[in-house]
């Protein structure tokens, strides 16, 4: 199925993620794309993240480094790895989470074992303003009018961990993996951000997905168009107004600083799909801090045409549920967009068939380092990855334990653990 032309203006006022994935019978040629490492010396740590009562794991944890701008996120499980150059080890750890007090601890207090950090929710004494209901449209205009202040105002070159994995029920029929560079462009004047490949590694189990294949288009530009203060198409755009409705929830801190909590859904006279979520924003400075949100599926017939660009002709795609979350970490006064993940739940009906195949997709990139572009560096369109990349075509080998060197990742959670495993058991030497 491709998207017709008609359904284009729908997308953009909905802000949708244009061709987010295909679904088609295809056959996949990997192609191992790997760089030597020659990176410096660093040392890793290894913890998980809790709350300090419940001892309930922490997801989405932001973990970084003093003085740097290195930092990844905890799992599902709580659990992160982080490298750190052994020039930075005198450095600290600074652990941040949504409504949790920080926790800043030496990075040599840290054991080269597994270290449990734990998180106080804080209940610090919030301003009046959380008696009295906040008008939540003055807000949203606030952060949009402050968006260019809160934003970085030199070219970065980004360093980022990308993973998209594929379910069938609660099996992993694929996996992917990749390291890459972003090259960020500041708001004014305006320029296209785009990615070049470090390393990737990938693995399809075609007998756990019969013989559907599915391809996720847009790789890492998926996340990359999530970040709806640089993406106003998102959510932003200048017609906001007219297609949702705000509401103030309540007030919350993080890292010391209060933080606004406004929910928005669309207005109950549009009916094409659109989104509804809460939007997390600082009260002083007005900066998106966090957003969770999900599509409007009420409207299937017109929801689906969204996501399938090519599908087998006797299989009905139904998108069964969604949700995309992203976090934003300041640094020096700037908000830097830190990690984004989307979830996808599809069910396919086929004709002649008793019985449906549900998959789930998750696509998660989050930002590890990053240094200011001092140097204009370019790079040429040929080196650059496609936007409409499909990253199982770019990569393949899960065989070598070492393969991310000194590079930061989101450590595997406890199912992708298994699968990893499974993968290096079952793996065969190429001739």
């Amino acid at each position: 199925m491709e998207l017709k032309k008609s359904d284009l203006g729908s997308l953009k006022n909905a802000g949708f993620i244009n061709s987010l994935f295909m679904v088609a019978f295809l056959l996949m040629t990997p192609a191992v794309i790997a760089q030597e490492d020659t990176g410096e010396p660093y040392k890793e740590y290894i913890g998980t993240i809790v709350d300090i009562n419940t001892k309930k794991a922490l997801e989405y944890a932001t973990i970084s480094v003093s003085n740097s701008n290195i930092s990844t996120v905890s799992n599902m499980d709580g659990g992160f790895s982080l490298k750190v150059p052994v020039d930075l080890i005198n450095e600290n750890i600074i652990v941040n989470f949504l409504g949790y007090k920080s926790q800043t601890l030496p990075l040599k207090s840290l054991t080269m074992d597994k270290a449990t950090i734990s998180l106080e929710e804080s209940f610090e004494k919030l301003p009046d303003v959380n008696l009295v209901e906040a008008d939540p449209e003055k807000v949203v205009r606030m952060l949009m009018q402050n968006r260019k202040n809160n934003s970085f105002e030199d070219p970065l070159i980004v360093k980022a961990f990308y993973r998209e994995s594929i379910k069938k029920r609660k099996t992993y029929a694929s996996l992917s993996e990749a390291v890459i560079d972003v090259y960020k462009q500041p708001l004014s004047p305006a320029g296209g951000d785009y990615v070049t490949l470090d390393r990737a590694r990938k693995s399809t189990d075609y007998r756990k997905i019969d013989t559907l294949v599915i391809k996720l288009q847009g790789g890492p530009y998926n996340n990359l168009n999530m970040d709806m203060v640089r993406n106003r198409d998102l959510l932003f755009s200048s017609d906001v107004f007219d297609f949702y409705t705000f509401s103030f929830e309540r007030m919350i801190t993080m890292d010391n600083r209060n933080v606004y909590v406004i929910d928005f859904q669309q207005k109950p006279s549009i009916v094409e799909p659109f989104y509804k979520g809460k939007l997390y924003v600082e009260s002083e400075s007005y900066a998106l801090v966090k957003a969770v949100f999900s599509l409007n599926l009420e409207n299937l017939n017109k929801a689906k045409k969204f996501f399938v660009k090519k599908k087998p002709a006797n299989a009905d795609v139904i998108p069964t549920d969604t949700k995309y979350i992203i976090d934003y970490r300041n640094i020096d006064g700037k908000w830097h967009y830190s990690y984004s993940r989307i979830e996808l739940s599809f069910k396919i009906n086929w004709d002649k068939k008793w019985f449906n195949s549900i998959y789930n997709i998750t696509i998660e990139m989050a930002v590890t380092d990053w240094v200011k572009n001092e140097q204009n560096i370019s790079i040429k369109n040929k080196e650059r990855m496609r936007r409409n990349i499909i990253l199982t075509d770019e990569a393949s080998g899960f065989d070598d334990p070492e393969f991310w060197g000194e590079n930061n990742v989101i450590e595997p959670d406890k199912s992708i653990q298994n699968a990893i495993k499974k993968i290096q058991k079952n793996f065969i030497p190429e001739d």
